[in-house]
Protein backbone atom coordinates (compact mmCIF):
# COMPACT_ATOMS: atom_id res chain seq x y z
CA UNK A 1 0.00 0.00 0.00
CA UNK A 2 2.82 2.62 0.88
CA UNK A 3 4.69 1.46 -1.88
CA UNK A 4 2.13 3.18 -4.34
CA UNK A 5 0.25 5.63 -2.41
CA UNK A 6 4.04 7.18 -1.28
CA UNK A 7 2.89 7.52 2.13
CA UNK A 8 6.10 6.26 3.20
CA UNK A 9 7.61 9.77 2.41
CA UNK A 10 7.94 11.23 5.67
CA UNK A 11 9.17 14.46 7.46
CA UNK A 12 11.84 11.32 8.70
CA UNK A 13 13.32 10.05 5.78
CA UNK A 14 12.53 13.02 3.40
CA UNK A 15 16.04 13.97 2.71
CA UNK A 16 16.79 10.29 1.36
CA UNK A 17 14.54 11.64 -1.97
CA UNK A 18 15.29 15.48 -2.22
CA UNK A 19 17.63 16.51 -4.84
CA UNK A 20 20.97 15.10 -3.70
CA UNK A 21 19.54 12.68 -1.30
CA UNK A 22 21.16 8.67 -1.73
CA UNK A 23 17.84 7.96 -3.30
CA UNK A 24 17.04 10.80 -5.46
CA UNK A 25 17.62 9.27 -8.63
CA UNK A 26 17.22 5.75 -9.68
CA UNK A 27 20.29 3.95 -10.97
CA UNK A 28 20.47 4.87 -14.71
CA UNK A 29 19.96 8.84 -13.38
CA UNK A 30 16.56 9.23 -13.46
CA UNK A 31 13.92 10.77 -11.24
CA UNK A 32 12.95 8.04 -9.28
CA UNK A 33 9.52 6.19 -8.76
CA UNK A 34 11.07 3.31 -7.72
CA UNK A 35 12.87 5.21 -4.73
CA UNK A 36 9.31 3.88 -3.09
CA UNK A 37 10.78 0.53 -2.35
CA UNK A 38 14.23 2.21 -1.17
CA UNK A 39 12.86 3.93 1.76
CA UNK A 40 11.38 0.78 2.88
CA UNK A 41 14.88 -0.66 3.12
CA UNK A 42 16.82 2.42 4.34
CA UNK A 43 13.30 2.39 6.81
CA UNK A 44 14.76 -1.17 7.80
CA UNK A 45 18.10 -0.69 8.05
CA UNK A 46 17.56 2.40 10.55
CA UNK A 47 14.51 0.02 12.46
CA UNK A 48 17.86 -2.62 13.20
CA UNK A 49 19.82 0.01 14.53
CA UNK A 50 17.52 1.47 17.05
CA UNK A 51 16.75 -2.24 18.31
CA UNK A 52 20.33 -2.41 18.58
CA UNK A 53 20.62 0.62 21.38
CA UNK A 54 17.51 -0.87 23.10
CA UNK A 55 18.83 -4.04 23.18
CA UNK A 56 22.18 -2.39 24.44
CA UNK A 57 20.83 -0.80 27.24
CA UNK A 58 17.79 -3.76 27.97
CA UNK A 59 14.97 -1.19 27.47
CA UNK A 60 12.12 -2.99 25.97
CA UNK A 61 10.29 -0.85 23.03
CA UNK A 62 6.62 -1.44 22.80
CA UNK A 63 5.08 -0.14 19.55
CA UNK A 64 1.56 0.86 20.34
CA UNK A 65 -1.08 0.65 17.55
CA UNK A 66 -5.17 1.03 17.01
CA UNK A 67 -7.46 3.10 15.47
CA UNK A 68 -8.07 7.02 16.43
CA UNK A 69 -9.49 7.18 19.95
CA UNK A 70 -9.17 3.10 20.49
CA UNK A 71 -7.72 4.39 24.04
CA UNK A 72 -3.42 4.38 23.60
CA UNK A 73 -3.02 7.04 25.93
CA UNK A 74 -5.56 6.44 28.81
CA UNK A 75 -3.74 2.80 28.75
CA UNK A 76 -0.22 4.53 28.40
CA UNK A 77 -1.38 7.07 31.80
CA UNK A 78 -2.86 3.67 33.49
CA UNK A 79 0.31 1.29 32.87
CA UNK A 80 2.97 4.32 34.17
CA UNK A 81 0.42 5.16 37.39
CA UNK A 82 0.73 1.15 37.62
CA UNK A 83 4.44 0.98 37.20
CA UNK A 84 5.92 4.22 38.09
CA UNK A 85 7.28 3.28 41.51
CA UNK A 86 9.00 0.14 39.89
CA UNK A 87 10.23 1.33 36.48
CA UNK A 88 11.47 4.23 34.24
CA UNK A 89 9.38 4.65 31.53
CA UNK A 90 9.35 7.35 29.05
CA UNK A 91 7.10 7.83 25.47
CA UNK A 92 7.31 8.67 22.17
CA UNK A 93 4.58 9.96 21.02
CA UNK A 94 3.05 10.30 17.05
CA UNK A 95 0.30 12.62 16.19
CA UNK A 96 -0.10 14.64 12.91
CA UNK A 97 -0.20 17.82 14.74
CA UNK A 98 -0.39 18.97 18.13
CA UNK A 99 1.45 18.07 21.51
CA UNK A 100 -2.13 17.15 23.43
CA UNK A 101 -1.11 13.34 23.89
CA UNK A 102 2.67 14.04 25.52
CA UNK A 103 1.14 16.84 27.50
CA UNK A 104 -0.95 14.18 29.00
CA UNK A 105 1.94 11.51 29.82
CA UNK A 106 4.14 14.77 30.80
CA UNK A 107 1.60 15.47 33.49
CA UNK A 108 2.56 12.00 35.06
CA UNK A 109 6.03 12.87 35.55
CA UNK A 110 7.21 10.92 32.48
CA UNK A 111 9.47 11.92 29.62
CA UNK A 112 7.34 12.21 26.45
CA UNK A 113 9.02 12.88 22.68
CA UNK A 114 6.20 14.45 20.54
CA UNK A 115 6.30 13.66 17.17
CA UNK A 116 4.22 15.27 14.65
CA UNK A 117 4.35 13.76 11.11
CA UNK A 118 2.53 16.31 9.26
CA UNK A 119 0.54 14.55 6.47
CA UNK A 120 2.40 11.11 7.18
CA UNK A 121 -0.29 8.70 8.26
CA UNK A 122 2.57 6.50 10.58
CA UNK A 123 5.55 6.54 12.42
CA UNK A 124 8.89 5.18 10.73
CA UNK A 125 12.46 4.10 11.97
CA UNK A 126 13.90 7.74 10.92
CA UNK A 127 11.52 9.90 13.37
CA UNK A 128 11.99 7.35 16.07
CA UNK A 129 15.59 7.10 15.79
CA UNK A 130 15.64 11.33 16.27
CA UNK A 131 13.60 11.06 18.94
CA UNK A 132 15.62 8.48 20.95
CA UNK A 133 18.78 11.44 20.62
CA UNK A 134 16.53 13.47 23.30
CA UNK A 135 16.21 9.91 25.96
CA UNK A 136 18.62 8.51 27.98
CA UNK A 137 18.49 5.29 27.45
CA UNK A 138 20.67 4.33 30.43
CA UNK A 139 18.21 5.09 32.88
CA UNK A 140 15.25 3.38 31.67
CA UNK A 141 13.24 0.33 31.36
CA UNK A 142 11.02 0.23 28.67
CA UNK A 143 10.30 3.05 25.80
CA UNK A 144 6.35 2.93 24.44
CA UNK A 145 5.83 4.22 21.12
CA UNK A 146 2.62 5.38 20.63
CA UNK A 147 2.27 5.48 16.76
CA UNK A 148 -0.23 7.87 14.59
CA UNK A 149 -4.39 6.22 14.89
CA UNK A 150 -4.50 4.36 11.95
CA UNK A 151 -5.22 0.74 11.38
CA UNK A 152 -3.70 0.62 7.98
CA UNK A 153 0.03 1.63 7.24
CA UNK A 154 1.58 1.83 10.78
CA UNK A 155 2.05 -2.08 10.63
CA UNK A 156 4.07 -1.63 7.30
CA UNK A 157 7.19 0.09 9.34
CA UNK A 158 8.87 -1.57 11.68
CA UNK A 159 10.35 0.88 13.94
CA UNK A 160 13.04 -1.39 16.24
CA UNK A 161 10.35 -2.16 18.48
CA UNK A 162 10.41 -5.71 20.54
CA UNK A 163 6.48 -5.80 20.15
CA UNK A 164 3.46 -4.96 18.40
CA UNK A 165 0.41 -4.14 20.43
CA UNK A 166 -2.33 -3.55 18.56
CA UNK A 167 -5.77 -1.81 21.06
CA UNK A 168 -9.47 -2.67 19.72
CA UNK A 169 -11.60 -1.03 21.71
CA UNK A 170 -15.57 -2.11 21.73
CA UNK A 171 -17.29 0.41 20.32
CA UNK A 172 -15.20 -0.08 17.05
CA UNK A 173 -16.97 -3.76 16.21
CA UNK A 174 -15.42 -7.28 17.37
CA UNK A 175 -14.80 -7.65 12.78
CA UNK A 176 -11.76 -5.30 12.93
CA UNK A 177 -9.27 -8.11 12.50
CA UNK A 178 -10.69 -9.51 9.41
CA UNK A 179 -11.20 -6.26 7.85
CA UNK A 180 -7.87 -4.77 8.83
CA UNK A 181 -5.78 -7.96 8.45
CA UNK A 182 -2.14 -6.55 7.71
CA UNK A 183 -2.17 -4.82 11.38
CA UNK A 184 -3.52 -7.55 13.29
CA UNK A 185 -1.79 -9.99 11.75
CA UNK A 186 1.40 -8.41 13.26
CA UNK A 187 0.14 -8.29 16.54
CA UNK A 188 1.95 -9.59 19.56
CA UNK A 189 -0.70 -8.92 21.82
CA UNK A 190 -3.77 -7.74 21.38
CA UNK A 191 -5.76 -5.48 24.13
CA UNK A 192 -9.53 -5.52 23.55
CA UNK A 193 -10.12 -1.90 25.69
CA UNK A 194 -12.88 -0.14 26.81
CA UNK A 195 -14.07 -3.45 28.47
CA UNK A 196 -16.30 -1.32 30.61
CA UNK A 197 -18.52 -0.77 27.41
CA UNK A 198 -19.27 -4.18 27.03
CA UNK A 199 -22.42 -4.28 29.14
CA UNK A 200 -23.99 -1.29 27.22
CA UNK A 201 -22.74 -2.09 23.46
CA UNK A 202 -23.25 -6.16 24.16
CA UNK A 203 -22.90 -6.58 19.95
CA UNK A 204 -19.33 -6.53 20.68
CA UNK A 205 -18.58 -10.44 21.41
CA UNK A 206 -14.86 -11.08 22.78
CA UNK A 207 -14.96 -14.46 21.38
CA UNK A 208 -15.66 -13.29 17.34
CA UNK A 209 -12.58 -10.88 17.78
CA UNK A 210 -10.47 -13.63 18.87
CA UNK A 211 -11.89 -16.18 16.14
CA UNK A 212 -10.66 -13.37 13.52
CA UNK A 213 -7.42 -12.67 14.99
CA UNK A 214 -6.81 -16.71 14.89
CA UNK A 215 -8.70 -17.11 11.30
CA UNK A 216 -5.33 -14.71 10.26
CA UNK A 217 -3.32 -17.85 11.86
CA UNK A 218 -2.34 -14.88 14.42
CA UNK A 219 -2.06 -17.23 18.20
CA UNK A 220 -1.37 -14.02 19.96
CA UNK A 221 -2.74 -13.48 23.56
CA UNK A 222 -5.98 -11.56 23.72
CA UNK A 223 -6.36 -9.35 26.61
CA UNK A 224 -9.98 -7.69 27.89
CA UNK A 225 -9.01 -4.60 29.77
CA UNK A 226 -10.18 -0.84 30.64
CA UNK A 227 -8.32 1.53 31.56
CA UNK A 228 -10.95 3.77 33.47
CA UNK A 229 -11.87 1.09 35.74
CA UNK A 230 -8.83 -0.77 35.93
CA UNK A 231 -10.28 -4.30 35.00
CA UNK A 232 -8.12 -6.73 33.38
CA UNK A 233 -5.09 -4.27 33.75
CA UNK A 234 -3.50 -6.85 35.99
CA UNK A 235 -2.68 -9.24 33.13
CA UNK A 236 -1.55 -6.38 31.10
CA UNK A 237 1.25 -5.26 33.62
CA UNK A 238 2.05 -8.91 33.75
CA UNK A 239 2.83 -9.19 30.28
CA UNK A 240 4.95 -6.19 30.00
CA UNK A 241 6.94 -7.39 33.67
CA UNK A 242 7.50 -11.12 31.46
CA UNK A 243 9.00 -9.40 28.69
CA UNK A 244 11.11 -6.84 30.20
CA UNK A 245 12.65 -9.59 32.01
CA UNK A 246 13.30 -12.36 29.29
CA UNK A 247 14.66 -8.76 27.38
CA UNK A 248 17.29 -8.26 30.02
CA UNK A 249 17.91 -12.18 30.62
CA UNK A 250 18.90 -11.75 26.53
CA UNK A 251 20.77 -8.13 26.77
CA UNK A 252 22.54 -9.70 29.69
CA UNK A 253 23.85 -13.40 27.99
CA UNK A 254 24.68 -10.74 24.73
CA UNK A 255 26.76 -8.74 26.93
CA UNK A 256 28.42 -11.80 28.62
CA UNK A 257 29.60 -12.79 25.21
CA UNK A 258 29.70 -16.96 24.57
CA UNK A 259 30.50 -19.11 26.85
Amino acid sequence: MCDTCGCNVTPGNAHLVQPGGRLSKTADGREAVSVLHGLLHANDHTAAHNREHFNKHGVLAVNLMSSPGAGKTSLLEATIDALKDELAIAVIEGDLETENDADRIRAHGVPAIQITTGSACHLDAHMVHDALHALDLQKLDIVFIENVGNLVCPASFDLGQHSNVILLSVPEGDDKPAKYPVMFRAADLVLLSKSDLLPVLDDFQPDNARRHLRELANSAQVFELSAKNSDGMDAWIHWLLAELARLKHQSGRLAAGPA
